[in-house]
């Protein structure tokens, strides 16, 4: 019997209910040690097995914290039959965990996805309850990849139940019950079974604070002994009862309780195989398992609460827990359970054991188990006697820790490192690490110089691989003098990169000698994995060559797809909708943020979160959504701060606010790299319109100039109609305006950025009307009223429709858009629409999206009765573009 728990017992029996019926869910129960978790977890598990239900768990074990999928690999061994089952490279990620598979596993977040493709697999013969105990106590990569799975759970018949003392295991996104306290009326019948007198009840009802497992444990010691004292806090009086058990035990039974806490996976043959080089055997174990402290099995030994096992161990001197260590590591035939009782065994430093953790910490990146890899690389440090060995191998935890998305604990490490050595090669070595942390943390100009200045160590190879992320982070910084010396010493390391070269000239305003260096790098090919297609694509995107940064960043969004590279998916998303939305597909736009911002929320990349918001703040400000603008527009990171101030400048521009807008576009494109970013130059005309629309057409000279010696040199139609439009503003020639619009509208013609396309003839249009060429007027005004509106333009819809009807037109003014059906379609609909209409499988769909079969037809459902079908066939013959 459960006492004093109806709320947490409807919340598990609700989300059971909804499992059956169809719908994932997860939560996490929160609170103190023996507040009764692990009995809710059972009563889970009875209710869910009587209906029939498929009852998978796992337990966290304290001395597994550290080790690589410890509980993933005991969460999944009994179906791992199923693995065949998976997309490829997610069943050589989950064989790689078991032990199993050979294949490195490349994104730390593909073991995550597997298993939300397992769980889902095995939902698909009925409802599956998943349930973790101790989750404070898993290792970190089994602890990402069941809240990576958790978290995008939807429609599968799955349900998660976490288990978690307050401390540590963050899950935030999760529902969450904390089991409330007894009050006296429940905790006295808790005790009703223990046979204390009222008096004595009524202090341990006192001592306990209405913790349960307090409750019993105080009250089978004050019975036994009336008189023993407890400490202050709950916890240490559980302790303390439980060490005071343990003392009364012979001193072998103290010793084999000590193996068992040590070996903390409950493996009898593994601790019977240490035990025997102890002294001790099986038979020692007998006056334990008589006073309830272990429950013992042919193969397992499981301590009937974990702070059993915390008190056995912490009650032994520091010299038998070294012994028992030592043993338990000769007796390990698993090479990553040897290494990790020798760091535990072992006081000085000690070559061989440092290898032997290097080994381990090898094996534990191939897995993706990034964090594990760092710590044994760690301890290895620690038992490494050379300094500069234990540099070496700091910095190695220090890179692995980044790749754990870890910054800080990366930076520490890194920091660590350099207190050994004061060695140049060294100190180069480690630069990499120390760099991207910085800039993870927002220091781009202090990472490029951290890079530069240690490039003379670091050989022709890495250095030339350090000067162009330099020149790049200078770049992104604003950092001119740093962008040209990355280019001077490239060029004195033999050769010249022309994406730095080409960044250096734009450096110093020089568009004739840069932009044809750049669209030199534009020649990556899209299948091209490595760095060179980053350059290409960071290039093309400097170039204004929006049709092959387009290619460029679908091609890499396919290639984190077809990989299952969900960490890199984020930014790859976020680069393809910021062309998306220079190409007018905005709907595509936020499809991919909305997927960019879900995946980086459920990996932890929260700067990446806030970045994202630049791209729908852009198409809010195109749209005239003041509020969201703003929203999404507050608490950027400063690498996104220029989008930010583009689209809320776009804004107020729409708004009539031109010296705002002007003043805003003024503060952020200064000279230098900052001037040539792709949203300064983006914001370029707007710059030039609200300077002109101000009658100060001195402010709108200088970005005129510039932004039409930028155009020229990359040659980009849409780019040159701009600059066109830029001329016809300022320039006074009713002769030279008219020629400048003409060409304008051609260029545009040719393709590219429909919205600016739309500008250009609606200004063309006002001039029309105002020269008394109404019927030109009209024209123009038509074709950019039909753009503004396809876009959701509001303001610039209206202010066509206001020239139209001055210009004696009110029969398209007075002509409704027609909705465009997709508009009823969430962006997760959509995109799932779109690769059903081109023949994709729900399970290539849900390969492709990192999402479920039965999420990916969930969706479906939904969409059908939205877009007027019933099928797939019926879907592939509608217009979806």
């Amino acid at each position: 019997m459960l006492y004093g728990r109806s709320t947490e017992l409807a919340a598990l029996e609700d989300l059971i209910a909804t499992a059956r019926g169809g719908r994932s869910g997860a939560l996490v129960l929160r609170g103190e040690a023996g507040i009764g978790k692990t009995a809710l977890l059972d009563r889970a598990a009875e209710s869910a097995s009587a209906s029939g239900m498929r009852v998978l768990r796992v337990t966290g074990i304290e001395p597994e914290a550290d080790l690589a999928f410890g509980g993933l690999v005991q969460l999944l061994w009994p179906v791992q039959d199923r693995l065949d089952a998976l997309p490829e490279p997610q069943a050589e990620a989950l064989r790689a965990v078991l032990g199993t598979g050979r294949t490195r596993t490349q994104d730390r977040f593909l073991t995550g996805l597997a298993v939300l493709t397992l769980l889902a697999d095995l939902a698909e013969q009925g409802p599956v309850l998943c349930l973790v105990d101790d989750a404070q106590w898993l290792d970190q990569a089994t602890a990402e990849a069941l809240l990576f799975a958790a978290r995008r759970l939807a429609a599968e018949q799955v349900a998660m139940v976490f288990a978690t003392r307050e401390e540590g295991f963050a899950a935030p996104g999760l529902t969450e019950v904390r089991p409330s306290r007894l009050d006296a009326g429940d905790a006295a019948r808790l005790l009703a079974d223990v046979g204390l007198p009222p008096a004595l009840r009524d202090q341990v009802i006192a001592e306990s604070a209405g913790n349960p497992l307090a409750l019993i444990e105080f009250g089978v010691a004050r019975r036994d002994d009336p008189g023993r004292f407890t400490p202050v806090t709950v916890a240490d009086r559980v302790l303390s009862s439980y060490r005071a058990q343990i003392a009364t035990l012979p001193e072998k039974t103290r010793l084999a309780l000590l193996v068992a806490a040590a070996e903390g996976r409950g493996d009898l043959p593994l601790q019977m195989k240490a035990a025997r080089t102890l002294g001790i055997g099986l038979e020692d174990l007998e006056d334990a398992e008589r006073a309830g402290l272990i429950h013992v099995t042919e193969s397992t030994v499981a301590f009937r609460h974990p702070l059993i096992g915390t008190a056995a161990y912490q009650g032994a001197v520091l010299a038998r827990r070294i012994a028992v260590h030592q043993a338990l590591a000769d007796a390990a035939e698993d090479p990553d359970c040897r290494a990790r009782h020798l760091p535990l065994a072992t006081t000085s430093p000690d070559d061989a054991v440092a290898a032997e953790l290097v080994a381990a910490a090898d094996r534990a990146a191939d897995r993706s188990a990034y964090a594990a890899a760092a710590l044994l690389q760690q301890q290895a440090a620690r038992l490494t006697p050379d300094r500069r060995a234990q540099a070496h191998r700091l910095g190695d935890a220090a890179a692995l820790a980044l790749n754990a998305g870890h910054a800080g604990q990366a930076g520490d490490l890194a920091g660590q490192a350099e207190r050994l050595t004061d060695e140049p090669e060294d100190l180069a070595r480690l630069a990499p690490v120390r760099a991207a942390v910085m800039f993870e943390l927002g220091e781009q100009r202090e990472a490029a110089r951290l890079l530069l200045e240690r490039v003379p160590s670091a050989g022709p190879g890495p250095g030339r691989d350090m000067l162009r992320t330099g020149a790049t982070y200078a770049w992104l910084a604003g950092d001119a003098d740093t962008v040209r010396d990355a280019a001077r010493r490239l060029r004195a390391l033999g050769g010249t990169d022309p994406m730095v070269e080409g960044m250096a000239h734009l450096a110093d305003d020089d568009c004739a000698r840069g932009l044809p260096l750049l669209a030199r790098a534009v020649t990556a090919d899209p299948a091209d994995e490595g760095m060179a297609r980053a350059r290409a694509l960071h290039s093309a995107i400097l170039v204004g060559d929006d049709a092959t940064a387009m290619e460029l960043a679908a091609a890499e969004v396919a290639r984190c797809r077809a990989q299952g590279l969900i960490g890199a998916l984020p930014q790859a998303l976020h680069l393809l909708a910021e062309r998306q939305v220079l190409a007018g597909a905005h709907r595509d736009a936020e499809a991919s943020v909305a997927e960019a911002v879900e995946i980086a929320r459920d990996t932890g990349l929260r700067q990446r979160v806030a970045w994202l918001g630049g791209v729908p703040a852009r198409i809010a400000a195109i749209e005239g959504d003041e509020q969201r603008c703003r929203s999404l527009t507050q608490d950027v990171p400063d690498v996104g701060r220029v989008a930010g101030e583009s689209a809320l400048s776009l804004l107020e521009l729409a708004q009539g606010d031109y010296e705002a807008a002007l003043a805003r576009l003024e503060a952020v494109a200064g000279p230098g790299p900052r001037r040539h970013t792709a949203m300064t130059l983006a914001a370029v005309a707007d710059q030039v319109e609200a300077a002109v629309r101000l009658g100060d057409h001195k402010r709108a000279e200088g970005p005129m100039r510039a932004f039409e010696a930028w155009a020229q040199a990359g040659g980009q139609p849409w780019a040159r109609a701009v600059a066109h439009r830029c001329r016809a503003l300022v320039d006074s020639g009713e002769e030279d305006r008219e020629e400048d619009y003409v060409q304008a509208v051609r260029l545009h013609g040719l393709g590219g950025r429909p919205f600016e396309r739309a500008r250009t003839e609606l200004v063309y249009g006002e001039w029309l009307r105002r020269a008394r060429r109404r019927s030109e007027a009209r024209a123009s005004l038509r074709s950019a009223l039909e753009i503004f509106e396809r876009l959701r333009a509001a303001p610039w819809a209206e202010r066509a429709r206001a020239e139209l009807r001055a210009a004696g037109d009110a029969t398209t003014v007075a002509k409704a858009t027609a909705e465009n059906v997709l508009d009823r379609l969430t962006p997760q609909e959509l995109q799932v629409v779109r690769l059903a209409a081109g023949g994709n499988s729900s399970r290539e769909i849900a390969a492709q999206l990192f999402l479920s079969r039965r999420t990916v037809e969930h969706h479906l459902y939904k969409a059908y009765p939205k877009l007027g079908v019933g099928s797939r066939r019926e879907l592939a013959r509608l217009n979806l573009t």
